[in-house]
């Protein structure tokens, strides 16, 4: 099952002392400080944990399943994910 933001807000609240209004302002205001800081084009780097960055995918061929016709897809941002050195021991059981 997938760690939901919900959830996250409960254990935040639980583990804070915060009422869950307060844990889920905290959350937004989190998530909207990241949200526009890859927009704008900069990564973000958490310590111990990793590093999303912003990648330009350029244009490239591609094809229509429906029909088969080739097109070309137009470029793109994604953001990718680092996994930092301390959260990839863990993960590895090595912590």
């Amino acid at each position: 099952m997938a760690l939901t933001k919900q959830i996250i807000i409960e254990k935040i609240s639980e583990k804070n002392n915060l009422s869950p209004s307060e844990a889920k302002n905290t959350i937004e205001t989190l998530l909207e400080i990241m949200k526009s800081t890859l927009a704008s084009g900069e990564d973000i780097m958490i310590s111990g944990f990793g590093k999303f960055q912003v990648n330009e995918k350029a244009p490239r061929k591609g094809r229509n399943p429906a029909t088969g016709k080739d097109m070309v897809l137009d470029k793109r941002r994604v953001v990718v994910f680092k996994c930092g050195g301390r959260l990839r021991a863990k993960l590895n059981g090595e912590e």
